[in-house]
């Protein structure tokens, strides 16, 4: 009775450090505990005579209990073949303490078979432990190699992960060289345009520039003699009065004179007409070879408001606007071509001076020309300047609105305007200085302009 509390202990024992070792039913690792303290507690109870037969049914019953449980439970799997070894002991434990119950007749006899069993029981015992150790060294080796697998399946998925980042990133990089490639292309194809047409603008402005000389050369007589006709036709005119003639030859001739002196007029007008035509001509062509040079650009702008400003002035004393300059001073010296700078702003500035004056004119009760400039700098990647002049004047009109910077366009009446300012400025800003000229406008109410430059 004693051996099988032994076996009791031992099977509670190996199915607990089985338990421990996998980490598995924490809940029975205690409750296998606790148990092993009562089947102490049995051992030491199974000499006492009172209670001795029912100790020994209490054993019987755990060992039972404990076969029941390891086939039960999925959890206790790999123990099952080291229970084999211990399942003809326990049977043999059940029927010796079932024998105590038979006749003493039956009991001799039996006892002949169990003690048989037993010695079968042995050696089944210790080839089924053997069995079971190659089967649980064969069970460990294998789940080393399924974790060693898990492992080498994991590190691969990482591996996989990696590479994958890896592709995506460089995916990424391609994609950003590709557009970038591409930018480098187009910037190309349109660097090659720009230079098309600045060779065919040069050819242009070349032979643009040869025709005004040519013009210009008898343009400069016509003016001259005509001049010099008005002074003949004034000193015709004394001379006439000083004569002595009958008062109708008088009169017919002091008429004559009149219409000689009338038409000297317009055609010196018309001279000087053509004469501001071909000189924008001139300076539209021009090749600009002057060297960029740090300017402070505020001063620029200022000073070419008042030049603009007072030039009007004197010629006509009545103009009168209100201008509000609303400079940056984050904005210094700026690389440009000064003269040519200062004339683009010239013209946009004088066109503006124009607009709110004829506005002006019109007597529009509660009118006040004004005309506002700022200058303001903007960091966009790269630092841009931004050049605003925007006056209250009639505004211009949609329908000609894309003409404007056209040569020889002008909305202003004739004789008033050559067509060649805003052409010219754009020339300047876009080609001369790799910078932007753009115009908004809403007709009766402002025009603006906006000149946008390279801050370098």
């Amino acid at each position: 009775m004693q051996l099988s509390a032994i076996l009791l202990i031992i099977i509670i024992v190996q199915i607990r450090k089985h338990l421990s070792q996998n980490d598995l039913l924490p809940d029975l690792q205690a409750l296998l505990k606790k148990g092993i303290v009562v089947v102490a507690v049995l051992f030491a109870l199974t000499n006492i005579d009172p209670i001795q037969e029912v100790v020994r049914v209490i054993i019987d019953a755990l060992l039972l209990l404990s076969i029941y449980i390891v086939y039960k439970r999925e959890e206790l799997k790999a123990y099952r073949n080291i229970m084999y070894a211990y399942i003809p002991f326990i049977i043999l434990s059940v029927i010796k303490h079932l024998t105590t119950w038979l006749p003493e007749s039956w009991e001799d006899e039996i006892e002949t078979y169990v003690d048989a069993a037993t010695a079968f029981g042995i050696i089944w015992l210790v080839a089924m432990l053997i069995i079971a150790n190659k089967q649980n060294k064969a069970l460990k080796s294998e789940q080393e190699k399924r974790q060693e697998e898990e492992k080498m399946k994991q590190l691969a998925e990482e591996k996989k992960a990696e590479l994958e980042v890896l592709v995506a990133e460089r995916t990424r990089e391609i994609l950003i060289q590709k557009e970038e490639l591409q930018q480098a292309v187009e910037h190309l194809k349109a660097t090659q345009d720009q230079l098309i047409q600045a060779e065919k603008m040069a050819s242009l402005g070349e032979l643009t520039a040869g025709i005004a000389h040519e013009i210009q050369n008898p343009l400069n007589f016509v003016n001259n003699f005509s001049e010099v006709n008005l002074e003949l036709a004034e000193e015709l005119k004394e001379d006439l009065d000083k004569m002595e003639l009958k008062e109708d030859d008088r009169t017919h001739l002091i008429t004559l004179v009149n219409n000689i002196r009338q038409n000297q007029d317009k055609i010196n007008y018309h001279g000087k007409r053509a004469d501001s035509i071909v000189k924008g001509m001139l300076q539209h062509s021009r090749k600009g070879t002057g060297q960029k040079e740090p300017v402070d650009l505020n001063e620029m702008v200022d000073e070419y408001v008042r030049l603009s400003y007072h030039g009007l002035r004197a010629k006509d004393k009545n103009f009168n606007t209100s201008i509000d300059l609303k400079l940056d001073p984050a904005i210094t010296k700026v690389q440009v071509l000064p003269q040519d700078m200062g004339r683009a702003l010239l013209n946009i500035i004088n066109n503006a001076f124009y607009a709110v004056n004829e506005k002006k004119n019109e007597g529009i009760e509660g009118y006040m020309p004004t005309l506002r400039v700022t200058t303001r700098m903007i960091d966009l990647g790269r630092k841009w300047i931004y050049i605003t002049i925007r006056d209250n004047g009639n505004g211009i009109p949609d329908n000609v609105k894309d003409k404007i910077f056209q040569p020889f366009f002008t909305t202003k009446p004739t004789g008033k305007g050559t067509g060649l300012g805003l052409s010219l400025s754009y020339d300047i800003i876009t080609q001369g200085h790799g910078g932007q000229l753009k115009m908004s406008s809403k007709e009766g109410e402002y025009t603006e302009f906006v000149i946008k430059l390279p801050y370098s």
